[in-house]
Formats: C-alpha cells, structure tokens, sequence
C-alpha cells in the first residue's frame, strides 16, 4: 500500500509548481487547484470552466466512498469553495481560450473529457520526481492544502469539518501531523549514558 504524505516544505510547494508551470499551464493549475481548494481529485477532474471563471466561490457536490462492515456506498454533499485572489488570477488568464462547458482540465484525448485519475497521477508523480519528493500522489494535493492550513492557524475542528471527518485524530493523522509527532518522539530516543 502507498503512503502519501502532504508537501510540508514551502519551497518544495513551489519547486513543483515551478516545475509544472514549465510543462504547460494545465498541469500547474490542476497542483494549485488541488492545494488551494484541499478537494478530492475526483471533484478536481469535473470542474468546468463555467464554474469557476470570473468567481469568487463555486458550489461543488462532492462525492465520497463510505465503507461499512457489510458494503461501501457513495455519500454526496454540497460544498461552497471560495476561490482565493491567487487561484482566481490563475483561472482568469488560462479559461480565456476554453469556452465556458469545457473542463478545466480537459484531455487532449476525445472532444470535452476531463483527464483520468491516473494521468492526474503521473503529472504529481513526475513532478515529484523531479523535485527529488517521494510518498506523492493524487492525495498529496488534498493533504498539502490541510497541512498548510493546520500550521498557520492549528484548528484542526474547521479542518476536520472541510474534510468531514468524523474526529479530529483522523483529521490531524490524514494531514501528517500524527506522523511529524511521531517522527520527533522517535528522534529523541537515547538509549546510552
């Protein structure tokens, strides 16, 4: 099983958003979409120029997969995602040439499709490779965002509710700061005189 972890370094937000930017304006969006709005992928993927351009917030129905005992189900909520004064300005100069029911992030493949899951995948994988990142994936956009947003203020209660989680544990264990208390316990063994 893969582990993904948020970008906790500021500068490596940047050096792959840097290294996105220089492989097409597309692939840096779809990054700062992901760690701006904390969104799944599969509610990042559906987002058509329509909702979002010339916006100070859009209205998203978000799909989750809820596992129980005996099955899992699909649970939908709608959510209001402000845009922020950065990702608007994004948004504002690469939907110029998109017409209004295209996605966002549209394939090169077919007519009007969004890219897959999979090659959202490759894009984050690629760029984290490149900057020298492991334990990255889809989710890494949706953990960043949770992350950054836990250590500017440290309400895990607004974050637990963005994410509906059902407790906080899960809320600070998805965005890695169990692990980071984790990691600093472990560092300060000693066992010697």
């Amino acid at each position: 099983m893969n582990f993904v972890q948020p970008i906790r370094d500021m500068d490596k937000v940047i050096d792959v958003q840097e290294f996105l930017a220089s492989k097409n304006k597309r692939d840096e969006l779809l990054f700062c979409f992901g760690i701006y709005t904390g969104l799944r992928i599969s509610d990042i993927l559906r987002v058509k120029k329509s909702d979002v351009y010339k916006k100070d917030f859009f209205l998203i129905t978000e799909i989750k997969t809820q596992n129980s005992r005996k099955k899992s189900r699909k649970v939908t909520s709608k959510r209001r995602i402000p845009i922020v004064p950065e990702l608007k300005k994004m948004i504002s100069v690469y939907c110029k040439e998109l017409r209004d029911e295209e996605y966002l992030f549209k394939s090169r493949q077919g007519r009007n499709q969004p890219i897959t899951r999979v090659r959202a995948y490759d894009i984050l994988r690629e760029a984290a490779h490149a900057c020298g990142l492991s334990e990255i994936g889809t989710h890494t956009l949706r953990k960043t965002f949770g992350y950054h947003m836990y250590q500017e203020d440290k309400d895990v209660a607004l974050l637990q509710d963005i994410f509906g989680h059902s407790d906080p544990y899960i809320t600070l264990k998805y965005i890695g700061v169990n692990q980071d208390a984790i990691d600093k316990a472990y560092s300060k063994l000693r066992f010697k005189r």
